[in-house]
């Protein structure tokens, strides 16, 4: 393996200097970033700057994917330190995992999950890592479907549109299954977008204020309101498979 020229690491560290500097202007300016104010505090002239990021797009696009990055790693982390048959427990440890990153970098989650920035338009590289959470969900449901757990009602029947959209998506994701699965591999998808949308309801209901006045212990109701969509997806009912650890 080749090591970097010390040109290419001064580049690399300078960059990630600019990101750093980006993300705390997100936290007074919101997504409203200026590049002379960022350059700026770098000590960069402006010019230099945009050797780095040629426009306030490309800046925002190093930001936007490194905060889902760092989200999923949160969310994947905290849920890979549970054993592999506790899936309701998996599924809670995965929120809270989003959760506490949520809570404790607000200004790069309401610029993933917020109000969209004006003429911004996100590119198809961000696309990857705004997907991973989603498809943690959809490992953790796919496993439980394996083990033969049900949802607690039957789900109600998929429009023809949408179970031909999921279907797309399906071959268009790493995440095949065989298609003996029963609940249909289309409707884990869907109850893994229920719980999803759910899930970042919860949390930005959170990190926005909408639930101040309201809910108090507020660690409290999100882990209830996981494990009633545990319930939902029927994953309360796992037990241990042997050899799972």
């Amino acid at each position: 393996m080749s090591v970097p020229s010390l040109r290419a690491r001064v580049r690399a560290e300078t960059a990630e200097e600019i990101r750093a500097i980006a993300r705390r202007h997100l936290a007074t300016d919101g997504a409203n970033l200026s590049l002379r104010a960022v350059a700026r505090d770098a000590g960069l002239v402006p010019s230099a700057l945009y050797r780095y990021f040629p426009n306030r797009d490309a800046l925002l696009t190093a930001l936007i994917t490194d905060a889902y990055a760092a989200l999923a790693a949160s969310a994947k982390a905290a849920e890979a330190a549970v054993a592999r048959h506790d899936l309701p427990t998996r599924l809670l440890s995965l929120g809270h995992g989003v959760r506490s990153w949520a809570l404790d970098h607000p200004a790069e989650y309401a610029l993933i999950y917020g109000s969209p920035v004006p003429s911004y338009a996100a590119p198809p590289q961000t696309v990857g890592p705004a997907s991973e959470v989603v498809a943690a969900l959809i490992g953790i449901l796919f496993d439980g479907a394996e083990r033969g757990l049900r949802p607690a009602a039957p789900p109600r029947p998929l429009p023809a549109a949408t179970r031909a959209e999921l279907r797309r998506l399906m071959d268009q994701s790493p995440l095949v299954k065989p298609t003996w699965i029963e609940p249909a591999p289309e409707v884990v998808i869907a109850t893994a977008f229920t719980l999803w949308t759910q899930l970042f309801g919860l949390i930005s209901f959170e990190v926005f204020g909408r639930l101040n006045d309201l809910i108090e212990e507020r660690r409290e109701y999100f882990e209830h309101q996981m494990l009633v969509m545990a319930d939902f997806a029927g994953l309360a009912t796992a037990v241990p498979s042997p050899g799972d650890g």
